[in-house]
């Protein structure tokens, strides 16, 4: 959800993921199981016979780790149940460490502790080139490099790797081109799912006059209007430029950033379109966001929230149920084409040893991943992980878009950047965002302070 002022890898434009995420979202979602067995996520008990894409891993009877990741909630319970498993099957013994924004800050506290945990979860390409820079991360070894080698595509290996050299399995993926609404709350406006910004407004516009707020922000958290703004600007100012402005190879004053704040504006700045208003939504934290769309029966808080498809395990907590009550339809387009932004969080190992690179080459296999994926809220950029893993049709539809993109998408701006401008809460992009969303009218003034920021983050590298 989130560093370097170096040249920051970047993948090509998304118009496969586009058409299939498209595609699928337009399609009714409707839930289809998955269970868990207690023993191997190939289905058998221990001592069966185990399926071809299981990975073998080492006893590791009476050895302790640690792996720290900024995940709270449903997202840390099921992680857990990750770590369970290489539990199980290796027979160490292995703690979550619950990290805090910005992790690399937290992780530089503990490792000047002389407490450093052996694998952390890092949610920017920038934090994993600061963790290699610092000399905190470790080469992956072997095992851990031919299982990424087998499962990811070349886009998502690069990403992972800082001078060549492999330092990061991208273990969870997501979606962050997605708007999830409330079905009823739409059945009542006679709303449809928008395709254009135009058609969105429009929407917008009928839920309003039907006694409803069109939207809930999490503005709390800054890191959900960076991926507000990516969306508009990718669609509206293209893949090359998005590039551009993510290695700050153009400056945050240049036209298409201001085209893309007043793009913004038209939904931000409309009085009464976000709950609570401008203050409330800067009080509301993600979780909620999502939430407060989807109970208080017909008459929520709000009739749409956006995000990624992970919004689905905070869906889960409220009693509407995904493909009925949850409804979702992509970012509409701004430009020409209809925006593909996706994030991820990579495992790196900060103490070498053969338990933490066998766990992370645990977490880059097939494995790992099946045991999240039936849980739901969750993606994998790992091709072995079969769609029938998903517990729905949209997860099994978004997965499948993703793997089928291939190279074709684009990482999370706020990700690549340097931590003190895209990742950190109250300062940099986060806090120039939230004073925009508080007064959309000043684009001029919210371009400048961005660009301030920028060119001191990108200058320093921190």
């Amino acid at each position: 959800m989130r560093r370097t002022s170096s040249t920051i890898r970047t993948v090509r434009a998304a118009r496969t993921a586009a058409a299939l995420l498209a595609g699928a979202l337009a399609l009714s979602l409707t839930a289809c199981g998955g269970g868990d067995d207690k023993k191997s996520v190939d289905g058998k008990q221990s001592g069966g016979t185990p399926s071809a894409a299981t990975v073998a891993l080492p006893e590791l009877d009476g050895q302790s780790l640690e792996v720290a990741a900024v995940w709270t909630g449903a997202e840390q319970a099921n992680f857990k149940k990750v770590l369970a498993e290489f539990e199980k099957r290796t027979g160490a013994k292995v703690t979550f460490v619950p990290a805090q924004d910005p992790i690399v800050n937290f992780l530089g506290s503990k490792i000047a502790g002389g407490q450093p945990p052996d694998v952390a979860l890092l949610p920017q390409p920038g934090a994993v080139r600061q963790a290699v820079q610092k000399k905190w991360a470790k080469p992956l070894g072997a095992q851990a490099r031919a299982q990424i080698e087998k499962n990811y595509s070349r886009g998502w290996q690069d990403i992972g790797k800082v001078d060549g050299t492999q330092y990061a399995a991208y273990y969870k993926a997501a979606n962050k081109s997605l708007i999830w609404y409330n079905a009823q709350v739409f059945a009542n406006a006679g709303a449809t799912e928008p395709a254009t910004w135009a058609d969105l407004l429009k929407t917008a516009r009928s839920v309003y006059d039907s006694g409803v707020t069109p939207f809930s922000v999490g503005g709390a958290d800054g890191w959900t209007l960076t991926d507000w703004f990516e969306n508009v600007y990718l669609s509206q100012a293209g893949p090359e430029k998005y590039d551009r402005l993510a290695q700050h190879r153009i400056k945050w004053t240049d036209p298409s950033v201001r085209q893309a704040l007043a793009t913004l504006a038209q939904l931000w700045g409309t009085k009464d379109y976000l709950a609570g208003g401008a203050d409330g939504a800067l009080q509301t934290e993600f979780p909620a966001s999502v939430t407060q769309t989807f109970t208080g029966g017909a008459q929520p808080k709000a009739g749409m929230v956006f995000e990624g498809d992970f919004a689905q395990v905070n869906i889960g907590e409220t009693k509407a149920r995904v493909g009925t009550e949850a409804k979702v339809f992509p970012f509409p387009a701004v430009g020409g084409r209809a925006p593909v932004v996706s994030g991820g969080d990579a495992a790196v190992v900060l103490k070498d040893s053969p338990a933490a690179q066998a766990l992370v080459t645990f977490l880059a296999s097939p494995d790992a991943a099946t045991v999240q994926a039936r849980l739901g809220g969750y993606l994998s950029p790992n091709k072995g992980v079969p769609l029938s893993a998903y517990p729905n049709a949209v997860q099994q539809k978004v997965a499948k878009a993703l793997i089928a993109a291939g190279d074709d998408f684009r990482f999370d701006m706020s990700d690549q950047a340097p931590q003190a401008f895209g990742g950190t809460p109250g300062k940099g992009e986060w806090k120039d965002l939230q004073d925009f969303l508080k007064n959309p009218a000043d684009i001029a003034g919210t371009q400048a302070k961005l660009e301030k920021d920028a060119a001191a983050a990108y200058g320093s590298g921190s």
